[in-house]
């Protein structure tokens, strides 16, 4: 069974990297603010208003491709469990199918994951451009592609999940030996040999499945955005006072979407994946409006849809900049393998559990036939983009400082894609040299607690040619309490 983390940033650069609030700007996760830091193709969905600033170093053109972010995130799983949470996706990535686990080892996994809100969010930058000059302004666009989980299991759930037939919530299993297929009570304390036999959990008095996933949420979206963006000075003076305003929008493709919940109202759940995720429907795919078989080496996607940005920017006697945007106002419509829940019992479950530490691969264990949820086919569907507000300050003390704030918040937290909870963060660069750029921050809010971003960047040339590396929480490297694991990279950015 493929990670459904299929195709996104990880098979194309096989270690982590991070991003939530600082979109695919490598150089912003090191000091962890970006809304009045960010220039050029970096400013889209986050503040093009900037596109009109230019940048720095007085160059019309800038070019980048191979930037890329990857972050882990809890509210209670350890770094070591995130670890093992992105082995077990790269692994899961490079073979073509996994063995089950022991059924002890998936216990583990299932009490692991209760209760644990856990987030992956992923970018990659195919292309990015910018042109800028004085008259006209900014213009910026770029190719990218965005994966975001969320998820947070109850009890139930997670032992369903993780160890599906076998978990002890089915009072009778039906074995197989041979060719003798029979019904046995689930003691608890059945040989290795016989759990490995069985083929089916079965409850004698089952329960809804409302009533068994009350209290779990999974959010999950992968889309790829063509974004194009224009920011320009609407009056004034840098050097006294000066407005500047931008507009942005993007066409969605999305090759992915979970949007579920389960609370004291009920059971809710919507969803629609790419053929490339290999779910297996069963029969009732056949009776779906939407259903779609177009296969291929390239995921197809299963919605599109738009968002539209809107910022302004104030510079204040050369050295302050205050920001404030909204961005991503829009939605997805999905015509694809979309599937609603429907809340009836769960009274047996065929799927083996999970083999490993991968969560991602509980949209399977959900959707496929023989799984956890019933499922109805539907014609279409339409979710409401992640879109966000942000605002930011920040002053630059001599070239070779700088200090910046931001707070980020979602317009709808439970809309698939967004941050938990408003971010808040500070951050701070250094430039001791002309060609060395160092940053260090501090953020909070959303599912984080206490990350410390550091970041170094090198720039060559008078800023024709720059690379770094970052990472949004260095208490990882320090601290065994550490709730994240990530660093951002970026290496063929250019200007001229």
């Amino acid at each position: 069974m493929r990670s459904i983390l299929l195709a996104t940033a990880l098979t194309m650069i096989g270690f982590s990297a991070i991003s939530q609030t600082q979109g695919i700007s490598y150089t912003a996760v090191g000091r962890g603010v970006a809304t009045t830091y960010v220039t050029d193709y970096h400013t889209l969905g986050i503040n093009s208003s900037a596109l009109g600033w230019g940048n720095e170093y007085g160059k019309k053109f800038t070019m980048g491709s191979s930037e890329f972010n990857l972050g882990f995130y809890s509210d209670s799983l350890s770094a070591d469990r995130l670890k093992e949470l992105y082995k077990a996706i790269r692994n899961d990535i490079r073979d073509e199918g996994q063995d089950t686990a022991a059924w002890q080892t998936q216990q583990q996994y299932a009490r692991d994951y209760v209760e644990s809100g856990v987030a992956i969010d992923a970018s990659f930058n195919w292309m990015g451009f910018s042109y800028h000059n004085e008259k006209l302004g900014g213009i910026a666009f770029n190719i990218g592609e965005h994966y975001n989980w969320y998820s947070k299991l109850n009890e139930q759930t997670s032992e369903l999940i993780f160890e599906g037939r076998l978990s002890d919530y089915f009072d009778q299993f039906t074995v197989v030996f041979g060719t003798d297929t029979s019904t046995i009570q689930n003691t608890g304390n059945l040989s290795e040999d016989t759990l490995a036999a069985v083929i089916q959990g079965t409850i004698t008095n089952p329960v809804p499945l409302s009533d068994i996933t009350n209290g779990s949420k999974l959010k999950f979206t992968w889309n790829r955005h063509y974004n194009v963006g224009y920011g320009r000075k609407i009056f004034g003076n840098d050097s006294t006072f000066a407005i500047y305003g931008g507009i942005g929008g993007r066409f969605i493709q999305s090759m992915a979407m979970v949007d579920l919940e389960s609370n004291s109202s009920g059971v809710y759940m919507y969803s629609a994946l790419s053929p490339s995720y290999d779910i297996d429907y069963g029969a009732i795919a056949n009776v779906n409006p939407s259903t779609f078989t177009g296969g291929g080496a390239i995921p197809k996607p299963v919605g599109m849809g738009y968002g539209l940005d809107f910022s302004m920017s104030a510079k204040i006697l050369g050295f302050l900049k205050v920001s404030a945007a909204v961005n991503n106002l829009g939605s997805v419509t999905y015509t694809r393998n979309v599937y609603r829940v429907k809340d009836s019992i769960v009274g047996s479950m065929d799927l083996a559990g999970l083999a490993n530490y991968n969560v991602t691969n509980s949209v399977q264990q959900l959707l496929e036939e023989g799984g956890i949820l019933s499922l109805e086919g539907e014609e279409k569907y339409t979710v409401a983009n992640a879109a966000n507000f942000r605002m930011g300050a920040s002053i630059d003390l001599w070239k070779k400082a700088s200090f910046g704030i931001d707070v980020v918040a979602p317009f709808d937290k439970d809309n698939p894609g967004s941050i938990a909870n408003a971010v808040y963060s500070v951050g701070a660069e250094i430039r001791p040299v002309k060609w060395l750029s160092l940053t260090a921050g501090y953020f909070g809010g959303g599912i984080y607690a206490n990350n410390i971003p550091v970041g170094i960047n090198f720039i060559l040339g008078g800023g024709t040619y720059e690379f770094g590396v970052s990472s949004r929480d260095a208490l990882t490297f320090f601290l065994d309490g550490s709730n994240s694991i990530s660093t951002a990279f970026g290496f063929a950015r250019v200007r001229f």
